[in-house]
Formats: structure tokens, sequence, C-alpha cells
């Protein structure tokens, strides 16, 4: 089985938040699994040294969060693809300190802990994740080959170093 990755090139990222609004379309706003930050400015003050995160969960190798839940409600599957499941989660929050790149949240009114499941109902049927689906005007949300992916960014970091 192929690995399945989800990359965000931050450095090509505007901060429209579109994957945003992909993300809470694709789950019925309920939960947004994609959270857009400003980093900046730097020392110069100056709009071009803003930077933009997209914190979503890494779908790590080896997830800290997983053996953290005590429900054994986040597994990772083979494809590389890190899943919690709500309904087995107890609301311990263990996992939350467990992820070292904050990609899991808490929703305090279903007292569940939630993150991205790099839509893997899509995934299974042959699509791609909701925010990597051509909703980033930027084009910096790959999905795919991680070996492939990271090809294809410093590709488009050259060129935009020439311009």
């Amino acid at each position: 089985m192929s690995k399945h990755a989800l990359v965000i090139d931050h450095e090509a990222c505007w901060g429209c938040r579109t994957c945003e609004v992909a993300c809470g379309q694709e789950y019925e706003f309920r939960n947004k699994f994609m959270h857009v930050t400003e980093e900046g400015p730097t020392q110069g003050g100056a709009m071009e040294d803003y930077r933009y995160r997209v914190n979503v969960c890494q779908h790590c190798d080896d997830p800290a969060c997983v053996p953290a839940c005590p429900e054994e409600a986040i597994t990772r599957r083979d494809d590389g693809v890190v899943i919690l499941d709500p309904d087995r989660c107890s609301g311990c929050r263990n996992c939350l300190e467990a992820c070292a790149y904050d990609g899991i949240w808490f929703d305090e009114g279903d007292q569940k802990a939630f993150k991205c499941n790099m839509c893997h109902h899509r995934v299974d049927r042959g699509l791609i994740p909701a925010c990597a689906d051509n909703f980033c005007l930027a084009h910096c949300i790959y999905f795919g080959d991680p070996a492939s992916i990271q090809e294809e960014i410093q590709a488009k970091r050259r060129k935009r170093q020439t311009k």
C-alpha cells in the first residue's frame, strides 16, 4: 500500500483560508481541522515578512498521540493516515498533550478531541482531501507520495527565486 501525505508549503501560503472553508464544508462547518495563523512581522515589520502557517495534523510516521490515548481512539493506517474515532474518544485530552504539532483540538461542547483525518472517507474512494482539491488559491497544499511532493515543492521554490 502506498503512503499518503498531506503537505503544506508554508512559504507559498497567502493566508487566504480557503483550506479552512473547504474543510468546514466537508465537515458541515461543525469542526474545521485546519487553522491558518499569522506569523510575523519580523524585525523589519514589512508586509512581505508575514508568514502563514496552516495548522493541521502531520500524520506522523510514529505518532505520539496513538499510545497516549487510553481508549485506542487514535490509529495509524498502513497508508500513513492517522485517524481519531470520536465515538471512542473519552475526552481525557492526553492526545492533545502528546501532539508536538498542536494538530489536535478539543470540542468543549462534545467533550471530544478532534483532528484532521486526511478526509480518509474521500481517500478511500480514490479522491483527495477536500483542502487539497483545487481550493487553495496559492496551490500550496499537496496530497500524494511524500517524496514526489517534496520534489515538486523544491522545483516551485527554485522557480520563484529566479523571478
